[in-house]
């Protein structure tokens, strides 16, 4: 089952595939299954033309796998990948060439 332990959008910066991109939507996920987990950290560009656009279109996505082991969900763990979830995504988004501004959320964070 995956969850989205953390989701907010905010402010970007990305010019991907002729397209730019305005705003991201940066998700801390972990997937459970069977006495497995799995935590990942991604980041997914979006046009964001206006307040309303949220349309995400997913060929700006990029991912990173933080953790993979049996086990269950850890709120210990999730706190951690929290903490240093702006640095990872930091590092996704510099990679693709693009930024996510973090002092400009355009929506309150969403816990799972």
């Amino acid at each position: 089952m995956v969850i989205n332990v953390y989701q907010r959008y905010f402010e970007a910066d990305l010019e991907y595939k002729g397209s730019k991109r305005r705003g991201a939507s940066v998700t801390l996920m972990s997937d459970s299954e069977a006495g497995h987990i799995k935590y990942t950290a991604a980041v997914t560009f979006m046009p964001y033309e206006n307040a309303q656009d949220f349309r995400v279109p997913y060929d700006a996505y990029f991912s990173k796998t933080l953790y993979e082991a049996s086990g269950r969900r850890s709120k210990k763990k999730e706190q951690a990948f929290l903490d240093s979830l702006p640095q990872i995504i930091d590092e996704l988004a510099e990679t693709a060439g693009g930024k996510v501004f973090w002092d400009k959320p355009l929506t309150e964070a969403r816990l799972g």
